[in-house]
């Protein structure tokens, strides 16, 4: 399915954009030495082949993980002979270029000087860190960016269409709701997504009449499992959430009850301490920062005493967790990031908030604009810490109860003076 020209391309309007750069590069039928840096799936090899293509260069694909120095040096004698047979350019391409070591690199930088290579480099890492300086200032680099829903379902759409290279022969249909799936869960990836959507094509049972990829295909495809614990039982996890209820309902005598059950039917202690870890961070969190640290020392005191003398240990956490001011805003505020994460996908950094260590990151603008909230009165400093997508969104919500009152309070503060200098400017 990889696009032979770039009217078939779909995505990176940034770079193939009117008057962008790779759109010029073949409007003129001419290819500089390029790194493009970006994700995985998102066309960096498609690119190179197009582009090579279009100058009518003959294209050598050498890849860092499998080849080495007497590689490289077989591509230059074999470009030098297309160049004084035929005077024709040669590409390399090289996938996967930050896997090259120093040595590697050196061996062809002689012949990207001279131009007898024009040089494609493909990495997922930053060139700054895995690219030579002398090679780096010899290329143009292109950073591409994971494609958009838009962009991977027109793919996906196309694939299950194109008789030629695609599924088309099988005639198949899809359900819009799948089509999102497949796109959402490829996470900017068209080699991932259309990896799934052909799992979801070989899962179609033709035994009953079926043609269409439904939404219950496109998750299996995806294989996209909830993990489960590993012990079995219902009277298991019947006690434990005995357990776990009665401390976020502030009950000591049902927690000591509980756990005292689940101690005599033989349940492992650590597995106990390792839930109330979890309890003191989802049920009490910041409204008492220091359950977390009674919790731990629990755990701690098993581990050296062992049974029987370390379960008072178990039964001091579980009055303390018991007994402790409530609040589930850490949790909430974790599961509501979780879910924009999972409906987002890999949303970039705002470039002001990107270190910039290197001379070509600081000319990509990392970390331009950024303040220093020290500098600033009260160390307060009005500046957007989240992408653009979700610019303004709050997930941490303290409560009035415990030390997270102080939290709620200094917050609203905080906020009240950010909102005052803002109005004043």
């Amino acid at each position: 399915m990889r696009p032979r020209q770039l009217a078939d391309f779909v995505g990176q309007e940034e770079l193939l954009g009117t008057d962008k750069i790779l759109r010029r590069l073949v409007d003129q039928r001419t290819i500089p030495s390029l790194l493009l840096w970006g994700p995985p799936g998102s066309g960096k090899t498609t690119l190179a082949h197009i582009l090579a293509g279009n100058a009518e260069a003959d294209f050598v694909y050498f890849s860092a993980v499998l080849s080495g120095v007497k590689e490289v040096r077989e591509v230059v004698a074999r470009a030098q002979v297309s160049k004084d047979r035929n005077n024709t350019a040669t590409v390399l391409f090289v996938d996967e270029i930050h896997r090259f070591n120093k040595g590697q690199q050196d061996a062809f930088l002689p012949h990207v000087e001279s131009g007898l290579l024009t040089l494609i480099g493909a990495t997922t890492e930053n060139p700054s860190f895995q690219v030579i300086a002398p090679l780096l200032s010899r290329c143009r680099v292109l950073v591409l960016h994971p494609l958009n829903h838009d962009n991977l379902r027109s793919i996906l759409k196309r694939a299950l269409t194109d008789t030629e290279h695609g599924l088309g022969a099988m005639g198949l249909g899809i359900d819009n709701s799948a089509l999102d799936h497949l796109a959402k869960m490829a996470d900017g990836d068209a080699r991932r997504a259309l990896n799934s959507l052909e799992i979801a094509a070989s899962l179609i049972d033709r035994s009953v009449d079926s043609d269409t990829i439904t939404v219950e295909l496109a998750e299996e495809a995806c294989q996209r499992r909830t993990l489960r614990y590993d012990m079995n039982g219902e009277e298991h996890y019947n006690l434990i959430s005995a357990l776990h209820k009665s401390l976020r309902d502030s009950d000591p005598d049902g927690g000591i009850y509980w756990l005292a059950r689940m101690l005599a039917a033989g349940e492992d202690p650590l597995y106990i301490a390792r839930r109330l870890i979890r309890f003191a961070s989802e049920d009490v969190g910041n409204a008492d920062p220091q359950a977390l640290r009674v919790a731990l020392n629990c755990r701690d005191s098993y581990h050296t005493l062992g049974t029987p003398e370390g379960e008072l240990a178990l039964v001091q956490a579980v009055v303390y967790l018991a007994t402790a001011p409530k609040s589930n805003a850490l949790y909430t505020a974790y599961s509501a990031v979780r879910r924009d994460i999972e409906n987002t996908g890999s949303l970039p950094v705002p470039l002001h908030l990107r270190n910039a260590p290197t001379r070509l990151m600081k000319e990509l603008n990392y970390g331009r604009d950024y303040v220093y909230a020290h500098d600033q009165a009260d160390a307060l400093v009005e500046q957007d810490h989240m992408p653009d997508e979700l610019k303004n969104r709050i997930y941490y919500h303290p409560t009035n109860r415990g030390y997270e009152a102080v939290i709620k309070d200094r917050l609203t503060k905080w906020r009240k003076i950010l909102k005052q200098r803002k109005t004043e400017s």
